[in-house]
């Protein structure tokens, strides 16, 4: 094939690759297999490297494909192709190998959230390139009329997909990264102005799919954009810090969905494809998400959790007694004295880094008999699978760990909990309290265990959602106050 290249010196006149065009949907049909194998390995912890070796195969033949499909199809130069594409695939190349080699596990969630934010960006562009790249048409002709409004529809919806995605994902960003408040931007008549913007974008679509041409189509593509940009903004400013996990997943959604509107602008099989796969798997893991907080995705949209808690929820939640602290030795001693033990981990873990020292330990207590188990929560952590992710990191064997539906009820027979960096997912007010912002959230039931001892900074802190936590203060709770990872090292140090 190269060969036939440079021999007509990248003269396609004489259809030197043409036959490719022959297989391309067996290239595309063949990628896309690969990503729906993907996706079903990356749902379990021990074939989630496999999955990752899956996606990669998969979009190196995608890359392929599209890549001689373009140079065949291609009338303006080759060579100028060639040296665009290449230039394309250096650049994001060299910075995919910069980030994976400098971004620290606890940077995974706003990282997730700022590549999502180059999904959004993407299809605006290829909207707008393809919109600008149609002639003007004859309005007498009723077959060119009418595949041109179907365009136009694909266009206007992947714009205003790829915009929402584009600012909603810059902004969780910035609250994941704590660039910004993490507590949600409440105001007055958020929810219908953002009523009125979706209903005026969809006006403005019915517009746009009804002009011909630059002339007419400029103006309202404008405005999809800029309102478009102005609603994503406002969702997820609107959306408080102890929903990040539903964020992610949702904006994960969302930019399949443009990834796939781009795939009917381009007229690719393959991007329609994958878009979907990514689309569908991320509203349903948005569901998932949102069972584990007893929510709906609309009241996820529509709410505030994660800001300041009612004045009356906190007030009820406020335990009444002192808080009891322990040592590093003396849980130590007490972790010697116990069969059964289980971590729960949250993002305080993540925040100190310290998963290799509680991978340490784990070791450690299994050498010495302990039945070591791990109990993870559905939104533990900044994303879905944050904990699992660190666990994997620190080579905690796959076996040990368990989802919190697996292990809810097994902590009647717990000697010591471990509760690294949680507060929100252990929480008890959420089954008890019917007036707390997380009343009916499922939680980690770990008070039912003989001992619990809290790993945590401060007694200053309430958790994400900014409710205080009165596991704390009951009577078979200690507090091992500062620094998670020197105080497991202080542990594994004194056993």
């Amino acid at each position: 094939m190269l060969e036939t290249l440079l021999n007509t010196g990248f003269d396609l006149s004489s259809d030197a690759l043409r036959p490719f065009l022959s297989i391309e949907n067996l290239y595309y049909l063949l990628a896309a297999f690969f990503f729906i194998l993907a996706l079903a390995s990356l749902s379990k912890q021990k074939t989630a490297l496999q999955g990752n070796a899956f996606g990669i195969a998969g979009m190196t033949l995608a890359l392929v494909a599209v890549i001689l499909v373009s140079i065949v199809k291609d009338t303006r130069g080759v060579i100028i192709t060639i040296v665009l594409m290449v230039a394309a695939l250096v650049i994001g190349a060299l910075y995919g190998l910069h980030k994976a080699k400098t971004v620290q596990m606890t940077e995974m969630p706003q990282l997730v959230a700022m590549l999502h934010s180059f999904v959004g960006a993407s299809a605006v562009l290829v909207g707008f390139n393809s919109f600008l790249e149609t002639p003007g048409l004859d309005l007498a002709d009723a077959t060119a009329a009418s595949e041109n409004a179907f365009h136009m529809g694909e266009v206007g919806l992947a714009v205003f997909i790829g915009a929402v995605t584009l600012t909603g994902s810059v902004i969780a960003y910035l609250k994941l990264a704590g660039k910004i408040s993490g507590k949600p931007l409440s105001f007055p008549g958020r929810n219908f102005i953002n009523l009125v913007l979706v209903l005026a974008i969809l006006a403005l679509i019915v517009w746009f799919v009804n002009t011909r041409g630059i002339e007419g189509g400029l103006l309202p593509l404008l405005l999809i954009t800029v309102l478009s940009l102005g609603l994503g903004l406002l969702l997820v400013l609107g959306i408080g810090g102890g929903d990040m996990p539903v964020v992610v997943s949702m904006l994960n959604s969302y930019s399949g969905w443009a990834a796939a509107m781009a795939g009917f602008t381009l007229g690719n099989d393959l991007l329609i494809i994958t878009g979907a796969l990514v689309g569908s798997s991320g509203a349903y893991l948005s569901y998932v998400m949102c069972k584990g907080m007893n929510r709906s995705l609309v009241s996820v949209i529509l709410g505030g959790f994660g800001g300041d808690a009612p004045k009356g929820a906190q007030t009820s939640s406020q335990a009444t007694g002192e808080h009891t602290e322990i040592t590093a030795s003396e849980v130590a001693e007490l972790l010697k004295n116990s069969k059964k033990v289980v971590i729960t981990p949250g993002y305080g873990m993540a925040v100190a880094q310290a998963q290799f020292p509680v991978a340490d330990l784990t070791r450690k207590l299994i050498g010495m008999g302990v039945d070591v188990k791990f109990g993870i929560h559905p939104v533990a952590g900044r994303m879905p699978g944050h904990m699992n992710v660190l666990l994997a990191e620190a080579k905690v064997p796959y076996d040990a760990v368990y989802e919190m539906d697996e292990i809810n009820d097994d902590f009647e027979d717990v000697d010591t909990v471990l509760v690294i960096g949680a507060n929100d997912t252990v929480n008890p007010s959420a089954l008890s309290e019917p007036n707390s912002p997380i009343a009916g959230m499922p939680v980690l039931r770990v008070w039912e265990a003989k001992q619990v001892i809290v790993f945590k900074r401060s007694m200053g802190n309430a958790g994400y959602s900014g409710v205080q936590n009165p596991l704390f203060f009951n009577e078979n709770t200690s507090m091992l106050l500062g620094d998670a990872k020197s105080s497991l090292e202080a542990i594994i140090a004194a056993l």
